[in-house]
């Protein structure tokens, strides 16, 4: 390598040491290999958190917010970084999940919730995330992906060869995923140093990872049988073993930390706040029934083919066939005007349509046809069509992997598209949310008898036993609360 380049290389380096000799790990009180000060650390955690609330609605319950922030700032305050403005969200998701920003914010989604039993529980997994902001995993993260951002300018500058990367893709994959084992294991070390000290037991941990591990087991049998991906909570806090010597050890050096002789469970106050909590699919998005689509608030169904499934994202409705062969978009836009559906396609671009055609579906004015789109897979045929309900308007778009199959799935496009309904009596009720409630069944009740009752499609009786920490076996106890779902 020429003497400049290694003079530019050294400076390089000495910057970097500089920089990460500017900061102190608060939790191990020695030096950290961070690129942002705390102010910048703030301004970061706010920017996602404005996208996170984008994508994933906050859940409309404020009792029920309140208790989990209070729970939340009370380990908060026992943590390294008690001085941090902590904010804690539950979101409307039915992700089994909980993640954590730079700074502070902290979420947990209903579809977690819906699966703790205790207090001590929701404190787990409270616990776990702060101790990804006290040991400022994601700011270690994104700085060390910064520093690979910046080493790949310097290189591109002297070999001619690129090495940048998208760095908010990668700093937030690590967020929404996990850290990594070494960094996972320190925020069960320091969860566990936080439940200690605010009265609740370590041991709290091992319960948790009981049920997500469970979870787990029915959300992949869920996924094969839909031809997905399964949905599962981030990062090594759910796949621990029980018997995990390493997480046995943190929990043990933790429980020496303890305030109190007695240790809070909360069981009682954990299931009162979370009775009546939305699961499953949420009303106001939307949710499926066999396999039709039901919005109760747009007051619109479609009907869907056997194995083709239904992806309902905040923005857009996806129905996706099986093995991913084909796929169909549908948007909707509520501030349309009154343009004819005709010429909203031609205003949202889509013109040179082949073997287009007015429709009238269902006495809804309709209007269709065949046109190229750009997809990630390079220029596809498409089936795109417009289709007017009052001031609203869906935008249907069906696209094939391979143009050689465009044909068949095309026939599958058009019966979606002219499936669309307004909701009957009974679909109007069928549309309607599924909720916890909590419940002291009578002496004797078991699993099995009350999954015939449930309004649950699939895995009734496995999906109670979740719920109620019975899973893969075990029935209600005598005089003990547990949730149904009604």
């Amino acid at each position: 390598m020429p003497l400049v380049r290694l003079i530019r290389l050294a400076l390089f380096l000495a910057v970097l040491m500089h920089m990460s000799g500017c900061a102190t790990n608060p939790v191990t009180g020695g030096p950290d290999f961070v690129l942002m000060s705390e102010p910048e650390e703030l301004a970061l955690g706010a920017r996602y958190h404005q996208q996170i609330i984008k994508e994933m609605p906050v859940y409309p319950d404020q009792k029920l917010a309140s208790y989990v922030d209070n729970i939340g700032q009370r380990l908060a305050r026992e943590s390294h970084r008690p001085q941090l403005a902590y904010q804690f969200t539950v979101l409307d998701s039915t992700q089994v999940n909980a993640f954590a920003l730079p700074g502070g914010y902290i979420y947990i989604t209903r579809g977690l919730l819906a699966y703790l039993n205790s207090e001590a529980e929701l404190a787990a997994v409270l616990g776990h995330e702060i101790g990804h902001v006290t040991a400022r995993h994601s700011v270690r993260q994104h700085s060390a992906t910064t520093a690979a951002g910046m080493a790949g300018i310097l290189l591109q500058a002297t070999t001619g060869i690129s090495g940048s990367q998208d760095l908010f893709n990668v700093a937030g994959k690590a967020i929404l995923s996990g850290y990594g084992r070494e960094h996972e294991l320190e925020s069960d070390r320091l969860g566990a140093q936080y439940l200690a000290r605010s009265g609740y037991s370590p041991n709290a941990m091992l319960d948790v990872i009981g049920v997500l591990k469970n979870q787990e087991l029915i959300e992949n049998e869920r996924a094969r049988e839909q031809g997905r991906e399964p949905r599962a909570y981030h990062g090594v806090f759910a796949s621990h073993p029980e018997n995990d010597r390493r997480l046995q050890e943190v929990i043990g050096e933790a429980e020496q930390l303890k305030t109190t002789s007695v240790t809070r469970i909360g069981r009682s106050e954990f299931l009162a706040h979370i009775d009546g909590l939305a699961f499953g699919d949420s009303e106001s998005e939307g949710m499926v029934r066999n396999n039709t689509f039901l919005h109760r608030p747009l007051d619109f169904g479609l009907d869907v083919p056997e194995r083709w499934r239904i992806e309902n994202l905040p923005d857009q409705l996806l129905i996706i066939a099986p093995q991913e062969a084909a796929f169909m978009q549908i948007k909707v836009d509520s501030d349309s005007g009154e343009h004819p559906p005709r010429q909203y396609l031609a205003e949202k671009g889509v013109r040179n349509l082949r073997n287009a055609e007015p429709l009238d579906i269902k006495g809804l004015p309709a209007y269709t046809g065949e046109a190229a789109v750009t997809t990630n897979k390079g220029e596809r045929q498409a089936r795109v069509a417009a289709l007017r309900d009052g001031k609203q308007t869906f935008l249907f778009t069906g696209v094939s992997r391979s143009d050689q199959n465009f044909s068949q799935h095309d026939k599958v496009f058009l019966e979606i598209l002219h499936s669309y309904h307004k909701l009957d009596p009974r679909e109007q009720e069928l549309a309607k949310g599924l909720r916890l409630k909590i419940i002291k069944p009578d002496s004797g009740a078991r699993f099995a008898d009350l999954a015939r009752r449930s309004p649950i499609e699939n895995h009734a009786e496995a999906e109670l036993r979740l719920l109620n920490s019975q899973y893969p076996v075990g029935e209600p106890r005598a005089g003990e609360s547990i949730k149904v779902v009604r």
